[in-house]
């Protein structure tokens, strides 16, 4: 399968059944396996996680462990053109309904594992979205966060999620992607906080998509549009109800609204 957590622990005992627990990207709460020396005067066995770092936690057997309760879940890289190739002419070639209904099988039962429609907080950030595959694997984990309420997808190189509707998400974090305009923001109704800084957006105009969101604190800095003349002025009349821009409360100023352009072309005489 595609997601996977890097060093996850995968004993039954090692995950709480409570709610999903989100780390800040800044912690690091994934176990790591300690590389011992001659002379630390440690004996120590190593970590269950070391001799699973390179699976995906659903395709181990005697666990317990669910999309939602882990941290940091990753996308990992998609088998070879060549395999995927071999996989569907032998599926073709020995056909048979009960190959076919097994498969179906094992995939809805890993679809439950993954148990991404119960997400409320999920960071699934720094991917390395390289490959079509992995692209293709994580837009559709996205589209399945239909209870996720805070979502962090920072660094990904994400161009267009314009597909994507996230109805409940109240705080999102695109910070450093390739987006060049709001319209390729996913739905995001419920929205309060949103943070778009170091992407590529250079237009203001279309932030006026975001009015009717409760939307309360945007950060924009770090885009082409930043640099726009009057740039605050021009955000808090797209978005009368925005409080915080870029980090900073609204101020006095920010309430003049800009002239208009029949205004700007006047030549006054004295």
């Amino acid at each position: 399968m595609s997601e996977s957590s890097s060093g996850v622990i995968t004993s039954s005992e090692s995950f709480p059944k409570s709610q999903s627990h989100f780390s800040e990207l800044s912690d690091t709460h994934t176990p790591l396996s300690v590389e011992l020396t001659p002379d630390s005067g440690i004996v120590a066995t190593p970590l269950p996680s070391s001799r699973f770092r390179f699976a995906s936690w659903h395709c181990l057997e005697e666990h317990d462990v669910r999309g939602d309760q882990l941290a940091c879940p990753r996308v990992r890289e998609g088998p070879a053109e060549g395999e995927l190739s071999v996989n569907s002419e032998d599926i073709s070639l020995r056909g048979g309904r009960r190959k076919r209904r097994e498969e179906g099988r094992q995939k809805w039962e890993e679809r439950l594992q993954e148990n991404w429609e119960n997400c409320v907080v999920l960071n699934l950030s720094y991917q390395d979205l390289g490959d079509p595959y992995q692209l293709e694997n994580f837009t559709r984990i996205l589209k399945r966060l239909i209870r996720v309420e805070h979502l962090q997808l920072v660094d990904n190189s994400l161009k267009d999620l314009s597909s994507v509707r996230l109805p409940r998400c109240k705080i999102l974090n695109l910070h450093r992607n390739h987006l060049t305009s709001v319209r390729q923001l996913p739905k995001v109704p419920d929205i309060q906080h949103l943070c778009l800084s170091e992407n590529s957006i250079s237009s203001l105009s279309e932030l006026c998509l975001l009015r009717n969101t409760p939307l309360r604190s945007l950060t924009l800095k770090r885009n082409p549009c930043q640099f726009l003349e009057r740039y605050r002025s021009r955000v808090f009349a797209c978005l009368p109800n925005l409080q915080v821009l870029d980090g900073i409360p609204k101020l006095p100023e920010d309430c003049v609204p800009p002239p208009s352009p029949a205004a700007s072309r006047l030549c006054i005489i004295l």
